[in-house]
């Protein structure tokens, strides 16, 4: 009996949409390798993106975590007031955010956050008000 439920356990799994085993119905997924990120809301693929994460010597840590907390016109109190429009923040001062240095889009150019166009991030920024800090996922990998 036991391994019956394992089985299906392990089929239900299998054929539930990405991001659907964590909960989070707005997963943004973003790519070190291909400086990208993917947006899905409720596993479905809803926006891909250029990003810039960390330039050398500077780190965009990977992993996985649910949305911390917002700030629509945040500056940066790490470097020299920078501004960091439709802050999402994930992991300590790490955020999701806007920049103004559209041009370095889809390359490392960042102190370790994930840089998207302005347009982009309010959008993603509405998105997570709209379903809730707890239902965002960020997931960062290499």
């Amino acid at each position: 009996m036991r391994s019956f439920a394992a089985i299906v356990v392990a089929a239900i799994i299998a054929i539930l949409p990405a991001g659907a085993a964590d909960a989070a119905s707005l997963v943004a997924r973003v790519s070190l390798a291909t400086q990208t990120m993917t947006v899905s809301h409720n596993g479905k693929v809803i926006y891909r993106w250029p990003v810039s994460t960390a330039r050398k010597g500077k780190i965009t840590p990977t992993g996985q975590w649910s949305a911390k907390w917002l700030s629509k016109n945040h500056r940066s109190s790490r470097y020299e007031n920078a501004p960091m429009p439709y802050a999402i923040f994930y992991n300590g001062h790490y955020a999701v955010h806007g920049t103004y240095q559209v041009n370095r889009l889809g390359r490392p150019a960042s102190a370790g956050c994930v840089r998207l166009h302005p347009e982009h991030a309010a959008r993603l920024f509405v998105l997570t008000q709209r379903v809730g800090l707890k239902q965002t996922r960020i997931i960062v990998q290499r």
